[in-house]
């Protein structure tokens, strides 16, 4: 492996996104190849915690509200915008990517714009296909199709058109899908199903941050998505909303919150909605969770998303060459499409022994941190901004020398309730 090192070596030293890797807390003898789970922390939400805790809440108590907070919760979703090429009053950052699933659901189905057909797939985040689930047993005439492509690596757009036009309706897709990393065809399949008088919710958790995406140019009119990972906001970030301008003015969150109010502090005993984005905010923003995302955005709005996906197209060819290399003749499958236009940001590969290696890839010297999903799927997940191509080779290196030795086998098949 010293001439692969030495060729990973050469990649970095030309890596024009290198620099940004100082922007986070590194630990030391560490690869961290788990920031599609969690994202690193940026050391400038340090700060930004601390200036909250201590000044803001510490010094300046509730007249922070007026002073900073109510201000941050603008500036971030506008930030968001900024990112995704939205106009202004289309994002707002302040639910979880599930209260904000159910909530533009239940108003979808609620404005009769569309047929209450909801379809979703396979592949899709178990937890969205939860919330489709409780919203066909809560609202009349709503039905439910789960297309089963018969395979965890990619989708049969075909497939998934031919159903979106036999019911037509509301479609709930990831555009990253969380096993394989499956990238869907943003703007082929809009168009196709506005064509079919329906609407795509786009989930971006698995690609914000590190997928180029243009709500505009796309003809995206949906989507929502957590601010955790490639985002790099902290562990339960508040996630984020996206809805067009024109299909606001149509829907009613179904949540009557008091901050979703046109003018909470008025304590008017009669609720009247917020006529823009602000209409899906619920209760007091979590300002100790929203401040931590402004740093992490930031730093990806400096780089630009277009940079980042053409290094992490780069970076997960090199690593998926070095898997066939390496790693097949060792027993293992890559569990991602080979064609890195259809891929995300990580590539998962399996073995019949995957738990068990991820245990031993944490251990030693140098701990290799991926994440792992059952049945059998290793996470290898890029995050450009800090991971490195000698980063990804190492990474080879270690998993290999795991397997020839069989170092898992004093590993239990125990699992803790995180993996």
């Amino acid at each position: 492996m010293d001439s692969e090192i030495k060729i990973s070596q050469k990649l970095d030293k030309e890596d024009t996104l290198k620099n940004f890797k100082k922007e986070f807390l590194n630990n030391s003898n560490e690869i961290y190849l788990d920031g599609n789970s969690l994202g690193k922390l940026p050391l400038t939400s340090l700060i930004k915690v601390k200036n909250v805790l201590e000044k803001e809440w510490g010094e300046n108590l509730i007249e922070s509200w007026n002073d900073h907070w109510l201000k941050l919760v603008e500036r971030v979703s506008s930030k968001l915008e900024r990112l995704f090429n939205s106009s202004n009053d289309e994002i707002v950052v302040g639910e979880s990517t599930s209260v904000f699933l159910y909530q533009i659901l239940h108003s979808l189905i609620n404005s009769k714009i569309y047929e209450p057909n909801l379809i979703s797939d396979n592949l899709n985040f178990p937890s969205d296909l939860y919330v489709i689930e409780s919203i066909c047993s809560l609202t009349q005439n709503s039905k439910k199709t789960i297309i089963d492509y018969e395979s965890d690596i990619e989708a049969k757009i075909e497939l998934l058109k031919e159903k979106i036009k036999e019911k037509p309706g509301i479609i709930t897709l990831s555009l990253v899908s969380y096993k394989s990393s499956w990238l869907y065809p943003m703007k082929e399949l809009n168009e196709w199903a506005i064509k079919n008088n329906s609407i795509i919710i786009w989930d971006l958790s698995h690609a914000a941050g590190v997928v180029h995406i243009d709500f505009k140019k796309t003809k995206t009119l949906v989507a929502v998505g957590c601010t955790y990972k490639y985002l790099n906001g902290g562990p339960g970030s508040p996630a984020f909303l996206y809805v067009k301008k024109e299909l606001l003015k149509s829907i009613r969150n179904p949540i009557s919150g008091w901050f979703g109010h046109s003018n909470p502090f008025s304590f008017s005993k009669k609720f009247i909605q917020n006529p823009g984005i602000m209409k899906f905010t619920n209760g007091t923003p979590n300002i100790l969770s929203i401040a931590p995302i402004e740093s992490g955005i930031d730093i990806i709005l400096k780089a630009g998303t277009k940079s980042i996906q053409e290094k992490s197209r780069k970076q997960s060819d090199y690593l998926k060459n070095l898997i066939l290399k390496y790693l097949i003749p060792l027993g293992y499958k890559i569990e991602s499409p080979l064609l890195s236009n259809n891929r995300g940001s990580h590539i998962s590969i399996s073995h019949k022994e995957s738990w068990r290696i991820c245990r031993s890839l944490k251990e030693g010297p140098l701990k290799v941190i991926p994440d792992y999903r059952p049945p059998k799927y290793i996470r290898l997940g890029i995050a450009p901004l800090y991971n490195s191509y000698e980063d990804l080779t190492r990474a080879i290196y270690k998993i290999r020398e795991i397997t020839q030795n069989k170092e898992f086998l004093k590993h239990t098949k125990a699992k803790p309730k995180v993996t």
